[in-house]
């Protein structure tokens, strides 16, 4: 199983996640796991940005499918729903689609860390993760998802704003 954050917080932040959610299913096997949408402030973002809508989802990558191709497609996917090149780091965005953990595998390399290096500390990744995924364990950790979400200090805002996704 792959999983894929989605965030979104310039334009219809609504539609560009439904829009990416979408796209995902086409590279699945099965049907993609969606979280529900989530309103979160943004972390680590240039002063005055607006705040994000994330959303996590679990698929599950073609067996000829390698890490860093899958990343080659969630960038090609963020550049056709209209993700401009970034001029300076977590700048606002109208889609963020990043390759969080590839299974079991560990993987450091220039373009790609597996799993992602701080998606054990962000309120935005595992809250969602934890509706559809609470007992996944991500490679290095002790805990799982649920129990990591139930460790992390409540500071990082968070509001759920719809359902789980179809």
């Amino acid at each position: 199983m792959a999983i894929v954050a989605l965030g979104s917080n310039l334009g219809d932040a609504r539609q560009n996640i439904l829009r990416a959610l979408a796209r995902l299913q086409s590279l699945s096997d099965s049907p993609l796991r969606r979280s529900s949408l989530w309103e979160t402030a943004p972390v680590d973002c240039p002063p005055g940005s607006p705040m994000f809508l994330n959303a996590v989802a679990v698929l599950a990558p073609r067996p000829s499918e390698t890490p860093h191709s899958l990343l080659a497609q969630l960038q090609s996917l963020e550049k056709q729903i209209g993700r401009q090149p970034a001029t300076s780091r977590n700048q606002p965005r109208v889609i963020d689609l990043d390759l969080i953990a590839f299974g079991q595998t560990t993987l450091k390399t220039a373009d790609l860390i597996l799993p992602h290096p701080r998606a054990h500390m962000r309120r935005f990744v595992l809250r969602p993760l934890a509706e559809i995924a609470p007992d996944f364990v991500f490679p290095g950790q002790p805990k799982t998802v649920a129990e990591l979400l139930q460790a992390l200090p409540s500071t990082e805002p968070l509001r759920q704003v719809a359902a789980p996704l179809p």
